[in-house]
């Protein structure tokens, strides 16, 4: 047993305030020092068993079941490797991050693994309704970048759609960086003149322009040893970007109607829905700032790209739209939420649900409850070329999925391609395929 043969690392372990566990080359968990112990279950005894099956409840690794597998990619690699999942805890799933080092023996060849976990601050799972909430496939990439680059003090430019979240994640990106005890300033640059702009960005001295009748301090200094967000980058006026990049080149800035420079103590958080690299070609936004501020793109999924989070996010949306109330979906009305394409992203089905739930007297939101063009997505997924033939509602594709031989029919029977019945399924092409691996050659 590994107890016997490593003591030394074994004691190590449990001197380390971080879950740590010891695991081989198959998966099991040889040791787990007293913080791992301290997150089971009263009496539960995690030596003996699969990494994956305590943390996961799967019954096949990671890899196998369409996420990263740290372990698989440390024995390619032979290096440590570091991923987010999404665990099972004594709080409910939280994503978590986690730190897997190979250790190996005198004749070089890896062995063992120690593993590290470390709560993820920038989203909760199911538990936390309050936080970053997904377990799609292009969330939990957008997840791993933003856990990547909180700690750090990089210039971050957040692109997607509108409604995607883009300030939520900015917030995220602050509470997991070292500047969280600091204010977090949200600037909103789109609607804003210029001269107006610039006093809110940077404030302005008694007398700078009519109506200035005393100092006052720029958000830039609010937000002194915290993080400056600012939300449609793309819409800050030509003469005003030459000044926000000599404050990034800089640091430092001068109020309105002053000569006196101001240090800035500041982390640069920055989104926008548009195209900057079109504009940086058409001349509306600087190629200098442009590289300033996107030393670190991430890019946000579309809701429409994330349809196995509705679920998730649909509960969590109702518990705060209805507080007072134990709303819940119905399985058609949860159908025709999945089939929507949502151009407004999250901020459209908050707004769908918002509705409903006024037009609903009972308990349970039906389809009747959600608008025409909802209940019209739904018609068009059923009944257009390709659709899913005689399978469960979009609310369960695990089930169909786990089943193999309504899984296996249903690939002899759909018509279109691969993708189309993954993206139709809500799953990856890669766990997809992987289901399929695992139904053999007949299919």
């Amino acid at each position: 047993m590994a107890e016997l043969q490593l003591p030394e690392l074994v004691s190590f372990l449990d001197t380390l305030a971080e879950p740590h566990i010891l695991c081989d080359r198959d998966y099991r968990i040889l040791a787990a020092n007293a913080a791992y112990r301290a997150q089971c279950p009263t009496g539960s005894s995690v030596v003996g068993r699969r990494c994956y099956e305590v943390s996961h409840h799967y019954t096949v690794p990671c890899d196998q079941a369409g996420e990263s597998c740290p372990l698989a990619r440390s024995l390619i690699s032979g290096q440590r490797e570091r991923v987010v999942h999404l665990h099972h805890t004594p709080l409910g799933e939280r994503y978590e991050n986690i730190e897997l080092s190979p250790l190996r023996n005198g004749a070089g060849d890896i062995a063992y693994f120690i593993e590290r976990l470390e709560p993820l601050p920038v989203a909760r799972g199911l538990a936390d309704a309050r936080g970053l909430i997904g377990r799609a496939p292009a969330f939990r990439q957008m997840l791993e970048l933003v856990a990547r680059v909180a700690p750090s003090e990089a210039s971050v430019l957040l692109l997607g759609e509108s409604g995607t979240g883009k300030e939520l994640v900015a917030q995220a990106i602050h509470e997991a960086s070292r500047r969280a005890s600091a204010p977090f300033v949200a600037v909103d640059c789109s609607g804003l003149s210029e001269t107006l702009f610039e006093s809110e960005l940077f404030g302005h001295e008694r007398g700078a322009f009519t109506g200035a009748a005393q100092r006052k301090a720029g958000l830039v200094e609010a937000a002194r040893g915290g993080t400056l967000f600012l939300d449609e980058l793309g819409e800050i006026p030509l003469p005003l970007q030459v000044k926000l990049l000599r404050l990034l080149e800089t640091g430092t800035y001068r109020r309105v109607g002053s000569t006196e420079l101001q240090r800035a103590d500041i982390r640069l958080v920055s989104a926008t829905h548009r195209q900057l690299k079109d504009q940086v070609a058409s001349g509306a936004f600087r190629h200098d700032l442009y590289y300033r501020v996107n030393t670190f793109p991430i890019e946000l999924p579309p809701l429409r790209e994330r349809p196995e989070d509705i679920p998730l996010l649909a509960e969590a949306l109702l518990a705060r739209v209805a507080p007072e109330r134990a709303l819940k979906l119905s399985p058609d009305a949860l159908g025709a939420l999945q089939a929507h394409a949502y151009p407004g992203n999250v901020r459209e089905l908050r707004n769908i649900l918002e509705r409903a739930s006024l037009l609903c007297d009972g308990d349970t939101l039906h389809r009747a409850h959600l608008p025409a063009e909802v209940r019209a997505a739904e018609v068009r997924a059923v009944t257009a070329p390709g659709s899913l033939p005689s399978t469960p509602p979009p609310s369960s594709p695990a089930t169909l999925l786990d089943d193999p031989v309504r899984l296996a029919e249903l690939l002899r029977t759909y018509p279109g391609p691969r993708q189309a019945l993954a993206r139709q399924l809500g799953v990856s092409e890669r766990t997809l395929y992987r289901r399929i691996k695992a139904l053999g050659d007949g299919v």
